[in-house]
Order: structure tokens, then C-alpha cells, then sequence
């Protein structure tokens, strides 16, 4: 890159840092939009995806026009597969199509170019004029949206400069959405109820991750969840994963996965381990949520050696995926008692222990998934979940991907009248090895 090719980026991407910080979140697409054009491009629009990841919707500025005609149109079309003759990062699609955008400029994450950089992260270049590239907006490993520059440059020094501007839009659309409700608005297509509401207030981003793990997880009804929740965190060497379902689907069961989520984390970061956490939780609902059962599963994973160790309070038994298969009772464990009783605040917590292999995923839900059923009464059970998840995992989708399918798979089955929540999380071990 020469001097004066660094100082355009970086003038650009200075100037958007220094004007967001004194600005608020509606103020953010009209700073991008001109970022944009500060590096050729005739505009940009900051799309994020909805709570369910079903459709991507424009984050406009005051008195922006979302609609979908003209020079706003989507990349090309394609079928649900996303077989939408797209190219990876810096490929090209087919010409642009206007049909694929909603009249308020919302864009469908199947089958349209914006969703496919969106789902497998990688930008995606339109073949139209004026041409159009979708860069996708990643938090760390979190998929959060895309980013459409219109009328830009196409050749490898702008794709990367568009790619620099959709990093800094990303952690900024991150950092505004803590503080405003405009963002979380944005995101939403229907009201949450006040327990969901709750929860997520509660819950971690769907997927974090390093160079030698990463979890995801997602969660139905996103609108209307009662008492499932999850909870991952990555820290000195170790990843921390733990799932809850707690009895009933009302505002109390909301508070008890709360409060299990607190325990947890409170426990965790004072130093306490996987039984210690069981212990503390149990203590806690059997004080302050009395007759609230709740079920659990616990887990750690050494990023370094491999060595993953559990607690299950009447939870389902986790899953280990190895070579895009389902090993059966690999890490099938006899269950404790729920928590919520008192029962595990005598006597010896047992903890489980299995040694992964690199590029094993091991797979956590709740028994909304394996026990819902369609409207004839047939379960989705647990040959139909390792099915899903393996046919998506073989076509090289990312965890965040296949799960995003799954899900959708699940809430399709019980023709999207869930009668429990369904959680479903998913953490892969890829340790990196250093070159010679």
C-alpha cells in the first residue's frame, strides 16, 4: 500500500471514529455513508439482522428513504440454498435485483447476495452497474449484519478499504447498541414479552470465539422464551459453556434462568469451579425462587489440551460431533437432580470428564428441541437434529450457520408454534498449531 493509498484509509476511517463519538446511533448511517464516499464509493447502507436471522433491515438516519427501487436493490437472486452464483471475498454475482429487497429495504437472508456475505461471512461483489459489494459486519466472531457500498471500486485495494470500514462500522453499531434503543428497535419485528425482555438483557453475544475455539448458540421463541438460556465466556486458556431450562414459561421462570446466569457467572469469576457453580445456583433458587426447578448442564474445555469436564443436573446428556457424525454416547453421563431443590448443597457434585480431539464440536440443547413436535404429533428427536446439523456442517457452513439452520429446521417442524424453548449450543475446539 502506498503513503498516499494509507493516508485516504486511514483519514476516512479517523474522521468516522472522531465525528461517532459525539454522535448518537441514528447519526451513525449518514457518518458511514460518508466515510464511503470519502473512499470512492457513490454511498453505503448499514443493514443488521433481526433477532431470528431471517431477514437483514436497513439502520436508517433521520428522514432516510429505506425503500427498495432504484440503485438500492439487492445483490443477485438465487434459490434458498444460497446457490446465488456468488464469488467469496471478492467475487462476484450475478447483476443486481430489486425484487429481493422488501419495500422498506429489508433483504432476506436466503437466497439473495447481501444474506449470503451475511451467512458464510465473506464479501460478495455484484457484476451490476453501478456495482454493489456486500461486506459483512462481524463483532469478534458474532454476525451482526452487512454493510452495501454502492457504486465503489471493485479492484482488490478497494474491497480492502471497504472491508477496513465495515470492521470499524461493526464495533461501532456494537458499541452504540448498549446504550440506545434505536439499534435494538431496528432488530426486532414483533414486542418481546417482559420475561424474554429479561433474558436477553442477561445473555452473551450468540457466538464468541478465539483462534482455538468457538461457541454459538441460539434460542426460540426469541420472542416470547421463558426459561431457557445460555451462558459462554472465554478466558486464560479455558472456555466456559452452560445451558438452563428452567420448569414453566412464565415471568418466574425468566427470573430463575436470571438468577442461574448470575450464580454463575458470580461463582465463575470468584475463582469457583463447575461444582462449586452447581452448588451456588442450587443455593440460590432454593432461597429466593422456591419451588422453581431448573435443569443445567455446566461445562469447561481446556483450548490447550483438549480435556472438557461437566456437570448435568437433569439436563440432556451433550453431544460429541467428531468427523461430521454424532458419536453415540460419547459423553453420555448419568444426569443429577435438577436444581432448585436443595439436593446438591450436601454431599460430593460428581464432574464428568472426555478428552477431545482437535476439531471435535460438542453440542448442548435443551429438551425443547429433541421433544417438539409438528401438528400430527411426530417428534423432531435427535437422529432429525444430528441429521440437520451434519448435512450443513458437510457443506462447510460455519457453526453460527448450521445453527441458524437448525433452528429455523426446529420452529418449521412445530409449524413456528413452539409450545417450549428450544436452545441449542454448539462449541468446536480447533486448536492452532504453529508453524515450524
Amino acid at each position: 500500500m502506498s503513503g498516499d493509498e494509507a493516508t485516504t484509509l486511514g483519514d476516512a476511517l479517523a474522521r468516522l471514529l472522531a465525528r461517532s463519538q459525539s454522535g448518537g446511533p441514528a447519526e451513525l448511517p449518514g457518518l458511514v455513508r460518508e466515510a464511503a464516499r470519502g473512499l470512492g464509493a457513490d454511498g453505503a447502507r448499514i443493514l443488521l439482522s433481526d433477532v431470528q436471522q431471517r431477514q437483514l433491515v436497513p439502520l436508517t438516519g433521520p428522514a432516510e428513504d429505506t425503500g427498495g427501487g432504484g440503485s438500492d436493490g439487492s445483490g443477485g437472486s438465487g434459490g434458498s440454498d444460497g446457490s446465488d452464483g456468488s464469488g467469496g471475498s471478492g467475487g462476484s454475482g450475478g447483476a443486481d435485483a430489486t425484487a429481493d429487497d422488501t419495500d422498506d429495504g429489508r433483504l432476506d437472508i436466503e437466497g439473495t447476495l447481501g444474506g449470503r456475505a451475511y451467512r458464510l461471512q465473506q464479501t460478495q461483489l455484484s457484476s451490476g452497474s453501478p456495482p454493489v459489494g456486500w461486506f459483512p459486519l462481524v463483532d469478534g466472531v458474532e454476525r451482526i449484519g452487512v454493510l452495501r457500498v454502492e457504486g465503489g471500486a471493485t479492484d482488490r485495494r478497494a474491497v480492502r478499504d471497504h472491508e477496513a470500514l465495515a470492521a470499524l462500522t461493526a464495533l461501532l453499531v456494537v458499541s452504540k447498541s448498549s446504550y440506545s434503543d434505536v439499534i435494538v428497535d431496528v432488530r426486532r419485528r414483533e414486542r418481546m414479552s417482559l420475561q424474554a425482555e429479561m433474558l436477553w438483557a442477561f445473555l452473551p453475544p450468540r457466538t464468541i470465539g478465539t483462534r482455538d475455539v468457538t461457541s454459538s448458540a441460539v434460542l426460540e421463541p426469541a420472542y416470547d422464551v421463558g426459561g431457557d438460556a445460555f451462558d459462554h465466556s472465554v478466558a486464560r486458556g479455558n472456555l466456559h459453556i452452560s445451558v438452563f431450562d428452567a420448569m414453566g414459561h412464565d415471568l418466574a421462570s425468566g427470573g430463575a434462568s436470571s438468577v442461574a446466569l448470575a450464580a454463575c457467572r458470580s461463582t465463575r469469576r470468584a475463582g469457583g469451579g463447575l461444582a462449586d457453580i452447581a452448588r451456588a445456583i442450587d443455593s440460590t433458587l432454593a432461597r429466593w425462587i422456591p419451588d422453581r426447578l431448573l435443569t443445567a448442564l455446566v461445562a469447561d474445555l481446556d483450548t490447550t489440551t483438549g480435556e472438557l469436564s461437566w456437570v448435568n443436573c437433569g439436563h440432556p446428556p451433550p453431544l460429541l460431533v467428531r468427523d461430521r457424525r454424532i458419536v453415540p454416547e460419547a459423553l453420555h453421563r448419568r444426569a443429577e437432580l435438577p436444581l432448585g431443590l436443595g439436593f446438591h448443597l450436601e454431599g460430593e457434585q460428581p464432574v464428568h470428564h472426555a478428552r477431545l480431539q482437535p476439531g471435535d464440536r460438542v453440542l448442548v440443547h435443551t429438551d425443547g428441541v429433541t421433544e417438539a413436535r409438528s401438528t400430527t404429533g411426530e417428534l423432531f428427536g435427535e437422529d432429525r437434529l444430528a441429521d440437520i446439523l451434519v448435512q450443513h456442517m458437510a457443506g462447510g457452513e460455519p457453526a453460527p450457520e448450521a445453527l441458524r439452520h437448525l433452528i429455523h429446521a426446529l420452529v418449521t417442524h412445530q409449524d413456528h408454534q413452539l409450545r417450549d424453548d428450544a436452545t441449542i449450543l454448539l462449541a468446536e475446539w480447533h486448536p492452532h498449531r504453529p508453524g515450524p
